[in-house]
């Protein structure tokens, strides 16, 4: 009986030694795939893409887009102080575990019991390192496990010194923010081996909450908390309490300047700006843009105060470009507020332009021979089963090609269209520089029908300003310049009369500036959008008013609030010197009193000499 009672313990205990040898090399093992799949120093890497900041024309930063980090810390370069803040409040044994603290598990436990919430953290510097740097932020028992394993075998394969490094090389500070190099010049302007105790403190009170305990944005709270690391720090004998008591009184300059992620225009050039810096590394990387701050802020000021002064309107939003004639973007205001719209309506959306679009009909009818005196039968008109109408009605009035753009009449501009033809149309869009569908056998485009971005049409009248087609948008110095045409001169001095007539006597009047102006209003159907795109000096400019779901404004025109909010920016633009002086505009003759012709009939001209188009207009 003894002897089956020793054979059976015999048995179990072997059984126990094989299943604890089993145990053992499962975990040899499972460190040893572990070994040979980690990448030992992803800490230690750059983030997959470099921090960018913006600068405009000045040279002045407006914006900073995606994370930073620096290179990583050397423990033994830092002052002994800046570790051990970290230690003190994130793992005081630290230098006595395995990388997994049962002991300080245990403690934190009972603590959060007696608080009755999260008071104290378990997790060890090493398994927060394995957590951050190898494992995604899921919370399970699984990942738990995970966590445990890597902790342990970062603590056989790396010194404590190294696993301190690339955990303070890695952690989050809040802000965009990672690692100890980026967050002591983010937040003091200085490399992290110059910091003090009190700065020391104040970064390493943050990892808990870096967001809420932000020493920019929440300063009390991080001095609070500071206080809390700096009792630590004198609990593990780190400094003494009269350093202590003086390090609590660090003062927080916010060492970079407080930049927008976001923004109209930066939303816009940032995808550009990335691809040419493409890449991880570290630090960040400083990029010149177009964008004329002076300019953007009396951008944002015109169309503020043309929204404030539309009243009754139901105009929901705005836009604004503005370029130089060779497509270089100054100033953008793609809404009425970034922070509730970040949806940038100067670019991304696509509108009707309206009666702006005429300015390609009458180039086509330029490139045939028309010249700003010829006459233009102003019957209605038929086109496959579609009459144009004019904004106040009726018809019948004959104008000149002139007068007849600057009232945006629509029933001659349709006659016009007719004559010069679709596919001239079209090509004259396409020549300065429209991108967008264009249906040729389509007589409503005549009207402006067909949709495009404020930023493509302001493009083509800076085609017009420059006298080179097409002119590209861009907001990045060019380094190479892009291949144009130049317009032709004549046609040119037209559109120059056309858009100048318009402002000074037409639909564009409430655009009129003490030097030469020159732009074209358009209103779409039922009021859905109005837009007024023009230039002077050496600025083009397009506004647009409308609302996001399409709906009506009440009765809303190019010429009314668009046209003013267009006037404001570039008076005070003007007035600040930002945009080149001109000649004043030249008077107009006087309109013929009542009863009398309004419009004085073109000389006679020698049949040879009549252009084609005109002669079929009128049955020549």
């Amino acid at each position: 009986m003894i002897a089956e009672r020793l054979k059976a313990g015999l048995i179990r205990h072997r059984l126990l030694i094989g299943a604890a040898a089993g145990a053992l090399l499962a975990v040899v093992l499972l460190l040893a795939w572990l070994g040979s799949n980690l990448p030992i120093s992803r800490a230690l890497e750059p983030l997959p893409s470099r921090a960018i900041v913006l600068l405009d024309a000045q040279g002045k930063p407006f914006a900073r887009r995606g994370a930073y980090k620096e290179a990583p810390v050397v423990i033994a370069a830092l002052p002994a102080y800046v570790p051990a803040a970290f230690v003190a409040i994130e793992d005081r044994r630290f230098y006595h575990h395995l990388g997994i603290d049962l002991l300080g598990t245990a403690r934190a436990a009972w603590v959060n019991s007696r608080a009755h919430r999260t008071v104290q953290g378990g997790s060890t510097i090493t398994q927060q390192l394995a957590k951050n740097a190898f494992l995604s932020p899921e919370r399970s028992l699984r990942r738990k496990g995970q966590e445990a394993l890597i902790a342990l075998w970062l603590e056989l394969r790396l010194s404590k010194d190294e696993i301190l490094a690339r955990y303070l090389s890695s952690i989050y500070f809040g802000d965009g923010v990672y690692g100890l190099g980026a967050a002591a010049r983010h937040y003091f302007g200085k490399p992290p081996e110059r910091l003090s105790i009190g700065e020391a403190a104040i970064l390493a009170g943050m990892v808990k909450a870096p967001v809420d305990l932000d020493p920019v944005d929440h300063p009390a709270a991080a001095r609070r908390r500071a206080r809390l690391v700096l009792e630590a720090m004198v609990e593990t004998k780190a400094i003494t309490p009269a350093q202590a008591e003086a390090a609590a009184r660090v003062t927080i300059p916010p060492a970079r300047a407080a930049l927008p992620v976001g923004g109209y225009f930066a939303d816009w050039i940032s995808p550009q700006v990335k691809s040419a810096f493409d890449g991880a590394a570290y630090g960040e990387v400083r990029a010149p843009t177009t964008l004329d701050s002076r300019l953007q802020r009396r951008a944002e000021q015109a169309v503020a105060r043309g929204l404030a002064e539309a009243g009754k309107a139901r105009i929901g939003q705005a836009a604004l470009v503005a370029m130089r004639p060779d497509g270089r973007v100054v100033a953008m205001v793609g809404g009425r507020d970034y922070r509730r719209s970040p949806f940038n309506r100067a670019v991304q959306a696509r509108r009707q332009p309206g009666s702006a679009f005429k300015l390609f009909v009458y180039l086509a009818a330029l490139r045939d021979g028309a010249t700003p005196d010829n006459l233009v039968v102003g019957d209605p008109v038929t086109i496959g089963g579609w009459t144009p109408s004019n904004y106040e009605g009726g018809g019948g009035r004959d104008l000149t090609i002139r007068d007849a753009f600057a009232q945006s009449n629509n029933i001659i501009a349709a006659r016009v269209y007719q004559q010069a033809g679709g596919p001239e149309v079209v090509r004259a869009a396409r020549d300065l520089g429209i991108v967008s569908p264009l249906r040729e056998d389509d007589a409503t485009l005549a009207l402006g029908t067909a949709e495009t971005s404020l930023l493509e049409l302001t493009a083509a009248y800076a085609a017009v300003a420059s006298g080179k087609m097409p002119v590209r948008p861009y907001g990045r110095p060019r380094t190479t310049p892009i291949a144009t045409a130049d317009m032709d001169s004549a046609e040119r001095a037209a559109l120059y009369d056309l858009l100048g007539a318009a402002v000074e006597e037409g639909t564009g009047r409430a655009a009129r500036l003490p030097q030469r102006a020159y732009g074209k209003t358009g209103t779409t159907q039922d009021y859905r959008d109005a837009v007024f795109v023009g230039f002077t000096g050496d600025l083009v400019v397009g506004v647009w008013v409308g609302n996001d779901d399409h709906s009506p404004m009440n009765r809303v025109v190019g010429g009314g609030p668009p046209a003013r909010i267009w006037r404001d920016f570039m008076a005070s633009g003007l007035k600040a010197g930002l945009i080149a002086r001109d000649r004043p505009p030249e008077p107009r003759t006087q309109r013929p009193p009542p009863g009398e012709p309004e419009f004085e009939q073109p000389e006679p001209r020698r049949e040879n000499r009549v252009p084609k188009w005109l002669r079929r207009l009128f049955g020549l």
